[in-house]
């Protein structure tokens, strides 16, 4: 996102002043990454996924636990490590040797935060064993489904593909991410305040002792989901939307364009981020705002234009700036 949304709302906009507060409570525990807790927080608005990437050290872990205190909801951390079984995230039937039955045991996807760290570290098979959770919020095993709490969110990490002993996402899997953030190293005044609290005894597995404390939580999210969901969008912003996803499948330096998937995706992050700016209404620049998270991940680059070093958000910001924008 090009900005955060707004450090002041309308008075009478108390669910998003509380979710507001969400970014200031992280901040005792990570330095900067504002437009990140943003994504976050869009996401579990819009009802879905995200997907964290960067290199090792830029606090991805830590940004997601912290967000999950601040919001009191329950999260469990998976370590995507190449021999992790899909049973190890999903649950599996164990035999109780007592009742000489099947019983479940449920796995880690059964929380509120699923924070699957380095998901690309993992082989497809399970990578895979994500998919129902993420579309369908249950978990089938041995013929059951079983749902998942609500809300449920997977916050997946992964580093840069090109980093050794890493598995590129299937297409298939990616798409069901609503976002892709990428978090960037921070600048010289911000790794200053890193080092600076470290030197004064911040601990990263307390969050308590760094003051983060809950200040919303599935309720306010409830409420939160309910306004946006209220949101208006005018004719030619749809059209807009429209356009930009249309744009990508004719964009010469790309094989594969966004689908009407990713257009939906588009759409529900700018409603979410309208209601976050205090309106009830979405604008372009509401659709500007989260056309790189929400679109970023759904497109594949022409082999060639790998190789000339061409940039996915170097193109999509291209498209940006030649598509019409509604007046």
């Amino acid at each position: 996102m090009s900005s955060p949304y707004p450090e002041t709302l309308p008075a009478n906009h108390a669910p998003a002043a509380a979710l507001l507060q969400v970014r200031t409570e992280v901040a005792k525990a990570v330095v900067g990454q504002e437009s990140t807790v943003t994504g976050l927080l869009i996401a579990l608005l819009a009802g879905g996924h995200v997907l964290l990437e960067g290199v090792p050290g830029v606090a991805k872990t830590l940004l997601v636990r912290a967000l999950s205190t601040a919001l009191s909801l329950d999260t469990k951390r998976v370590q995507f490590t190449p021999d992790l079984m899909p049973g190890d995230v999903t649950g599996s039937l164990v035999y109780d040797a007592h009742s000489s039955e099947f019983t479940f045991r449920e796995g880690p996807v059964f929380t509120n935060i699923l924070l699957a760290d380095e998901i690309n570290r993992t082989p497809p098979k399970t990578q895979a064993s994500l998919l129902e959770a993420m579309e369908e919020h249950q978990v089938s095993v041995d013929g059951v489904s079983r749902k998942l709490p609500a809300p449920f969110m997977v916050a997946a990490t992964q580093n840069p593909i090109e980093y050794e002993g890493t598995y590129p996402l299937p297409e298939a899997q990616l798409d069901r991410f609503l976002l892709k953030l990428t978090m960037e190293l921070p600048g010289r005044d911000e790794e200053i305040e890193v080092i600076r609290r470290h030197s004064l005894g911040f601990d990263p597995q307390d969050l308590h002792a760094a003051g983060v404390r809950p200040v919303a939580g599935a309720a306010d999210l409830a409420l939160a989901r309910e306004a946006v969901a209220q949101v208006s969008v005018a004719g030619e912003v749809l059209a807009y939307v429209v356009d930009l996803v249309r744009a990508t499948r004719t964009a010469p330096s790309f094989q594969l364009g966004v689908s009407p998937r990713g257009a939906t995706a588009l759409l529900k992050t700018a409603r979410a981020y309208a209601w976050l700016c205090g309106r009830s209404f979405v604008t372009p620049d509401d659709v500007k705002a989260l056309a790189l998270p929400a679109l970023r991940h759904r497109v594949a680059l022409r082999p060639e234009a790998e190789m000339d070093g061409v940039a996915v958000d170097g193109i999509l910001q291209s498209i940006l700036a030649t598509v019409p924008v509604p007046r």
